[in-house]
């Protein structure tokens, strides 16, 4: 019986085959759908990883398949394989909604090994500069920066330190989609629009969307309509702006809300900045997979 939080069948049957079939060492790895069962039951609750029940097996085994599994990129290749099977049946909406949001660091996300110092005997460290810590009106926090298709539902997400501004992280942000085609084909990487809220809406940012030819949907801000004005005629045409499109870019913010019924999401617990975004990968995986499963006959 599938417990609360736990793999579906049709889920499962979507995951088994795009996960390894031996383990490095030629060992035979523990059950692969208890021990994700038991991340998804730590991503749920937000838990120690010590008090993992012991129906999911030793907290060891899963926190270990959790660093190796980000290790080699396993959850971002099941992420990709969601994404490429609902692109190839034209379910992905390619108007792409982009915004942040901070998550609370607790005190036992921070302390990890500086990035120089030697891992353990056996270990790839993970360590990055900050671990995408920093300070912000909350105290000690992270920030998600999430681009989302017109469902709502991931399509790329970066880590930043808390007090890190939206704006610089738009282009970098479209740079990691990627849709690869079932068949031949390179990847998909350009949207048909990116809508985004305030903060997005600078002439260096509009300038890049037009050089990619991707429109742009984003209002102005109270002091960019200022300086256009001082500057009469010479100040040129404002930009066009569909009220209509930007009323859709809530999407963005309801797939904030429901990463953060993932109580390891919304207050962060790991140390290391690459396994916050593993958990996150693996989260975003699971409401892609809700969505084709709903979609299934």
């Amino acid at each position: 019986m599938v417990g609360r939080g736990e793999l579906t069948d049709k889920a499962w049957a979507r995951i088994e085959p795009l996960l390894p079939a031996v383990a490095g060492n030629g060992r035979h790895w523990r059950d692969h759908r208890q021990v994700i069962n038991a991340i998804l039951w730590k991503l749920r609750t937000g838990a120690p990883w010590r008090d993992l029940p012991e129906r999911y097996g030793p907290w060891k085994t899963a926190h270990e398949r959790l660093r190796r599994w980000t290790a080699d990129g396993t959850w971002d290749r099941i992420l990709d394989e969601a994404v490429t099977k609902d692109d190839s049946v034209g379910a992905v909406e390619w108007t792409i909604s982009v915004d942040s949001t901070h998550v609370r660091a607790h005190q036992h996300a921070a302390g990890a090994r500086k990035k120089g110092a030697a891992p353990r005997p056996g270990s790839k460290t993970f360590a990055v500069d900050g671990e995408a810590l920093g300070r912000s009106r909350g105290g000690l926090t992270s920030k998600i920066h999430l681009a989302v298709d017109g469902r709502g539902l991931p399509m790329s997400v970066l880590l930043t330190p808390g007090q890190a501004g939206d704006n610089p992280q738009l282009l970098p942000l479209l740079d990691e989609i990627s849709v690869r085609r079932d068949g031949p084909g390179r990847p998909r990487k350009r949207p048909d629009r990116v809508v985004a809220d305030k903060a997005y809406s600078h002439p260096s940012t509009r300038a890049a969307m037009r050089r990619r030819g991707i429109a742009f949907t984003s209002p102005e801000r109270d002091d960019q309509i200022a300086r256009r004005h001082a500057k009469g005629a010479r100040g040129g045409r404002p930009p066009a702006f569909d009220p209509v499109v930007y009323a859709g870019r809530n999407v963005v913010e309801r797939c904030f809300n429901r990463l953060k019924q993932f109580r390891d999401l919304a207050t962060r617990y790991a140390k290391r900045a690459a396994y916050f975004r593993a958990e996150i990968t693996i989260a975003a995986t699971i409401l892609w997979l809700r969505q084709d499963l709903q979609d299934t006959p």
